[in-house]
């Protein structure tokens, strides 16, 4: 597995895949509260999100769109490796995260890897999961494989994780919603944790996530597929939103970062709004064609 990562950015007001800024920092682990810190940190995911914002890029319009979706429950994690993380410690703790999939129920679909490039706030690795529905995602994270997962893999090896969830709709078909199939099987994944303003919440910035899904559709020659949507996880409240977008290669995330449309629609609808932000992306490898 071919694993890499991203750039952070800071709140000088550009494109948030070109900004360093820096963030909250949480605690570090301590390993004998590690079971009550997953249950504090995500007993309490917030059901009162706002409102899904659906983006895939078969779809041929915001909307008005004849077809159906279905809803999508979307987990993302960011790691702080230690520095003196060997590639044996860093496989064995990216080969136990990728087999938790095959422990429990519900989980549709997975990537990981190691960010690439740099980034001011160290974020070394990045995994996202993809849930049926809220509760799969709940018993995830009470599920025992988990936690020892956690405990014995992951924690020895890094000093910082933050978690995000959101609920966003895909299309209504198989590979949509697995991601499954030949596009799924490598490119370039970006995850992106947004804080609005406060004041901003109930119009503003609901117009620029739509502005952003609508752009996302406009590249379908890019980009594979995007989810948006209210974050939910208490833990990482600070982050208002959170995206992941599937990109077809590193050409097309570059393409699509630099691209005048996207720099446009951020400096007019994000930038003002926006307090921080948080973007990290890793490169996808092949995994085989099947549809599990």
């Amino acid at each position: 597995m071919q694993i890499l990562h991203t750039q952070s950015l800071l709140s000088s007001l550009k494109p948030f895949n070109l900004i360093p800024f820096s963030i909250h920092k949480f605690p570090k682990f301590d390993v004998a509260d590690l079971g009550s810190h997953v249950m504090k940190a995500n007993h309490g995911l917030k059901t009162d999100n706002r409102s899904v914002i659906c983006s895939a890029t078969e779809q041929p319009s915001f909307g008005n769109d004849a077809k159906r979706k279905r809803k999508v429950v979307e987990h993302v994690c960011l790691l702080k490796g230690k520095n003196d993380l060997s590639e044996e410690q860093e496989k064995d703790m990216l080969d136990y995260l990728y087999t938790t999939q095959y422990q429990m129920r519900g989980v549709v679909s997975i990537s990981l890897g190691r960010v690439s490039g740099g980034n001011d706030d160290k974020y070394s690795h990045a995994i996202y999961m993809r849930f049926q529905r809220k509760e799969n995602l709940l018993k995830f994270y009470q599920n025992q494989f988990y936690v020892d997962v956690l405990k014995d893999h992951v924690v020895p090896y890094c000093h910082e994780i933050i978690n995000a969830d959101f609920e966003s709709e895909v299309e209504d078909d198989m590979l949509s919603i697995f991601r499954k199939g030949e596009e799924f099987n490598y490119g370039m994944e970006l995850v992106l944790l947004i804080t609005f303003g406060k004041s901003s919440l109930d119009g503003p910035a609901e117009d620029a996530l739509v502005a952003l899904s609508k752009l996302t559709m406009d590249f379908p020659s890019l980009i594979v597929q995007a989810t948006i949507g209210a974050n939910f996880n208490i833990s990482s409240a600070e982050y208002t939103h959170a995206v992941v977008i599937r990109f077809r290669s590193s050409e097309a995330f570059q393409m699509f970062m630099n691209s005048s449309e996207y720099n446009n629609m951020w400096r007019s609808k994000f930038q003002p709004i926006v307090q921080k932000h948080l973007s990290v992306h890793f490169s996808i490898d092949p995994v085989g064609t099947e549809l599990m």
